[in-house]
């Protein structure tokens, strides 16, 4: 290894205080999130959930994002003898402050990873001020 490499982060099941009625597992996405001087991105790791297979949305203040991840097929005459991918859902929620501006909230899907990207309103935009 050469020190620079990133550490392993394996998937968390996600943990909830009440009963379980669900069969599959659901765990909790990795997350990155980045500023720039117009708006946040957020990016998450949702392996085998594909464009149709997300739903993202936001109700009172909070970013819900539940994706859908489908089981491999696998090719005929193959049949598992060890695996450690796991297939399940994925969820994860976000609480918004008043400085995203909510309305110009986009999305999108790439090879498993969803990019939210979350714009500030003009208040909350850094801006430079004249000197007069």
């Amino acid at each position: 290894m050469d020190g620079k490499s990133k550490p392993e982060v394996e998937k968390r099941a996600e943990t909830a205080p009440a009963e379980q009625t669900r069969s599959e597992p659901h765990f909790t996405p990795a997350a990155d999130i980045v500023e720039t001087a117009e708006s946040l991105v957020v990016l998450m790791d949702m392996p085998g959930v594909g464009k149709d297979d997300v739903e993202v949305g936001l109700d009172q203040g909070v970013l819900s994002v539940f994706g859908r991840a489908r089981s491999r097929k696998l090719d005929e005459g193959f049949r598992p003898v060890y695996a450690e991918y796991q297939p399940g859902h994925y969820q994860r929620s976000f609480q918004l402050g008043d400085e995203i501006d909510a309305e110009k909230i986009e999305a999108s899907m790439n090879r498993g990873v969803l990019r939210l990207v979350l714009p500030k309103s003009a208040a909350a935009q850094a801006r430079r001020i004249e000197i007069k």
